[in-house]
């Protein structure tokens, strides 16, 4: 199945609609980041580098086995909030993920929906929890940065406000001067749903795979697609054929 929705079968082509800003999350709807560099073994040597500096009980046993390095990341600064030690750490995540770059796969469908979406006028911004370095790496490998610069929001040294935390969403709509209803925020996890509700932004799930998708349906996502194919069709039917005119961002 393309798409779900819970009680409106209109609901993608109106979100659609509404879309003059586009907030993508970039790890999941863009690309699978450590498709190629795994992110099990870069949690495993966080772990390892923090307890090689003899702070073995700072991290709980289901922190220290974690499959996310965010995870890992995230627990050592609720305990050292804005440390050295904290910006030592997200630094070597920082280059676990720009090598991690090199061999991340596009998700199918990304990269001609961001052309496409660009194209009939709607503005776009990347909203991630990882690092804006790593997704401008990325994007420029793709030809996809001009989509998007300068409006690419990624972590920063204050870990408290990423995802759920809506301050990269905020930050975007206040540069661009746009108002939470007049965007979308396309993500892949309960933080980017929990990110846009507490922003105000409409919310468009992307799920992989059905497992993921019933997670974001469980966590209260509306609309859920396993493919960006059909947000790619129904976009490029509704801005029309060339020529035919229309409002830019009111696709």
């Amino acid at each position: 199945m393309p798409f779900e929705t819970e009680n409106d079968p209109n609901r993608l082509p109106h979100l659609i609609r509404r879309a003059q800003v586009v907030l993508w999350d970039f790890d999941g709807p863009i690309c699978r980041l450590f498709a190629g560099h795994s992110a099990e073994r870069v949690a495993g040597d966080l772990v390892s580098w923090v307890e090689g500096r003899g702070l073995h009980g700072l991290l709980t046993d289901t922190e220290r086995e974690s499959l996310d390095p965010q995870v890992v990341l995230r627990a050592v600064d609720r305990r050292h909030p804005g440390s050295d030690l904290v910006a030592e750490l997200e630094e070597r995540l920082t280059q676990e993920e720009l090598r991690a770059a090199s061999s991340a796969w596009p998700t199918e469908y990304a990269d001609p929906l961001i052309r496409t979406w660009t194209a009939v006028g709607s503005r776009l911004a990347i909203t991630t929890n990882n690092s804006p370095r790593v997704v401008r790496k990325y994007l420029a490998s793709r030809g996809l940065l001009d989509c998007f610069a300068p409006h690419i929001y990624g972590r920063t040294q204050e870990l408290r406000l990423l995802k759920p935390d809506p301050h990269c969403l905020n930050r975007a709509l206040s540069a661009m001067g746009a108002a939470p209803e007049d965007a979308l925020m396309i993500g892949d996890t309960t933080p980017d749903l929990r990110a846009a509700e507490r922003a105000g932004v409409p919310f468009l799930g992307y799920a992989r795979n059905e497992h993921k998708a019933k997670t974001l349906r469980d966590a209260g996502a509306e609309t859920v697609l396993v493919s960006l194919q059909p947000l790619l069709e129904r976009l490029r039917a509704q801005a029309g054929p060339p020529g035919a005119g229309g409002a830019p961002g009111r696709v």
